[in-house]
């Protein structure tokens, strides 16, 4: 018999997914014949709940904090394609266990924002999307034991839990791909105080270095959105002459440079070949099909949750790295 969730049990009874949770977690205000059917249908189904998520909300507010620290992109929002990909999958996988989420998003005023957010007695432990700038604040807060669990870059030294892509290996991936296709005066377009961004920059440019004298890397700091990244590629080529190659810190800035080389006169891939990173589902779609490095987000937000879990049942987690992969369309 295949395994089913806490959202397929809940449809079969006619009931919330909390309400499936508390019933079978022994919780009070369930009746007992509402209680007795969900136990029933649960083996029906081959149902088992979470026993880390359990052990951990017994006395908790079973909410977890989905917190996106907007500190180098203020104009950044939530419709950011990124952004809501994570939300979605995260959404699904907390649900699953019987659990809420609380979303904040953030522009950082002082270091104390995540404290307060966690000290407000409205989640037992956060996630965070992105370091931003705030790798401090957010270090800072792991030293002292919070639970928290972060999508960002992965450092040795950090004592936060990090999940994602190695960084590093997709701009190595990058760079030799636009090697590959002849291209030799190359651009990383993003913003490096974004930990996972320099990591990004810090790959390509190893394979330029490996390469030898043959090719050379710029840098153009552009922030998040489509159309700051669209402006500010319009701004640099008013000034500069285009590069033969472009890796951007993600598909949505790679979708705004592209606007501005065509609207240049610059033909993609014909003169300029565009790399993006992430693989959202607008990179398949955007005009050219978007060549980008992919992140597998719903395995990642998988471990996220289960991390998180982990940590708030007093279990020791390690930080979790995915291998990045080239998926090549057509703007490369």
């Amino acid at each position: 018999m295949s395994r089913i969730g806490v959202v397929q049990l809940a449809r079969i009874a006619g009931v919330s997914p909390s309400t499936v949770s508390r019933a079978l977690a022994g919780a009070p205000g369930i009746s007992a014949g509402t209680r007795a059917r969900i136990s029933e249908l649960a083996i029906q189904h081959g149902f088992r709940l979470n026993q880390t998520a359990r052990a951990f909300r017994r006395g908790q507010t079973g909410t977890i904090g989905l917190v996106l620290p907007l500190g180098h992109g203020e104009t950044q929002h939530l419709s950011d394609p990124f952004f809501m990909s994570i939300i979605g999958h995260l959404a699904d996988a907390l649900t699953e266990r019987g659990l809420e989420l609380l979303l904040s998003r953030v522009i950082p005023t002082d270091g104390s924002w995540l404290d307060r957010i966690l000290s407000s007695g409205r989640i037992d432990g956060a996630i965070v999307i992105g370091q931003s700038n705030q790798s401090d604040v957010i270090e800072r807060a792991a030293r002292a034991g919070a639970p928290v669990v972060v999508w960002g870059a992965y450092r040795p030294e950090f004592s936060q839990i990090t999940v994602g892509t190695d960084n590093v290996e997709g701009g190595r991936l990058a760079g030799a791909h636009l090697l590959s296709r002849g291209r030799r005066d190359l651009l990383f377009v993003g913003n490096p105080q974004v930990p996972e961004f320099a990591d990004r920059f810090s790959g390509i440019s190893r394979t330029i270095t490996d390469a030898g004298s043959v090719a050379k890397i710029g840098l153009l700091p552009l922030d998040l959105t489509a159309a700051e990244a669209e402006a500010g590629m319009r701004a640099h080529l008013a000034s500069h002459p285009a590069p033969d190659g472009i890796f951007a810190a993600s598909d949505v800035i790679a979708i705004g440079v592209i606007r501005a080389l065509v609207a240049n006169g610059h033909a993609v891939p014909a003169a300029v070949s565009v790399v993006g990173y992430d693989d959202v589902s607008i990179a398949q779609h955007s005009q050219p099909p978007l060549t980008t490095i992919r992140q597998d987000v719903a395995r990642g937000v998988r471990h996220l949750v289960d991390l998180l879990l982990q940590q708030l049942a007093g279990e020791t987690v390690q930080s979790f790295r995915m291998q990045p992969e080239l998926v090549v369309r057509e703007s490369s």
